[in-house]
């Protein structure tokens, strides 16, 4: 799998902002619903140089956006230990928000049952444990006003976006799928994992508490360590910078 000039790898699913092969560890970022690799980019400048960030980009979205949407996670993750799996050069952490958090998850748990690999550490970020039952009814099948007036509740969409009709249909049916896959995801218990989780979440997010994070203490044999920044649901858009410092500061100490 080669990259081209700017750090695209040749199958698409993933983006080196910022290429650096004498890193210490690489970064592999997991999107959240509606989003794509461009979300981690500023991430590469902003890291320390021992970090090299590699940017998920999954099907269906920016540069990729001809290609069919996932709606079940099971044949992403499939997909995506294949398409992955010649970049995994052992260090490297996972980390994802929301939708990516149960990404990187699943995937580090396939890695590890199929390839006997799973990153040096998980960094989880906007997504309670699994295991939990979900307490939100599902909306990606609601019709467009009211999954539009849900998407509003969950202040992740710009409301210039909402409100423009043409970026409405590009995005909304991307939106469907990504909330689908994680509205159909079925925790299955298995093995644990040995990797240490780190796991983060906003003071002020509504959905994803304290206890939920604490949860995900149940998944792996290694330790875990809970922090939780100003800001809701998309603190990491709001405090990006402390966010980075405690992901930069798990990652080399």
């Amino acid at each position: 799998m080669l990259a081209n000039h700017n750090g695209r790898y040749a199958n698409g699913w993933l983006v080196k902002p910022k290429p650096n092969p004498q890193a210490a560890l690489r970064l592999f970022c997991f999107p959240y619903s509606g989003a794509g690799a461009s979300v981690y980019y500023k991430w590469a400048e902003l890291l320390p140089a021992a970090l090299e960030v590699c940017a998920v980009q999954l099907p269906g979205r920016e540069t990729r956006l001809t290609e069919p949407l996932f709606e079940h996670i099971d044949p992403l993750i499939a997909q995506l230990a294949d398409a992955l799996l010649p970049a995994l050069k052992p260090p490297f952490a996972f980390f994802g928000h929301s939708m990516g958090a149960l990404i990187s998850y699943e995937l580090s748990r396939y890695l590890r049952r199929h390839h006997n690999i799973q990153p040096q550490r998980l960094l989880i970020s906007g997504h309670g444990a699994p295991q939990i039952p979900e307490r939100e009814p599902p909306i990606h099948n609601l019709p467009e006003p009211e999954f539009v007036a849900r998407l509003r509740e969950l202040d992740g969409t710009p409301e210039a976006v909402l409100e423009h009709a043409e970026l409405r249909a590009l995005l909304l049916p991307i939106l469907r799928a990504d909330f689908a896959i994680c509205e159909t995801y079925a925790h299955a218990p298995g093995d644990l994992l040995d990797c240490p989780i780190s796991a983060f979440g906003g003071l002020q997010d509504r959905y994803v508490t304290r206890e939920n994070l604490q949860a995900w203490q149940k998944l792996t044999r290694g330790p875990l360590s809970v922090r939780m920044f100003p800001g809701g649901h998309f603190y990491l858009n709001q405090n990006q910078a402390l966010l980075l410092r405690a992901i930069a500061q798990d990652l080399l100490a």
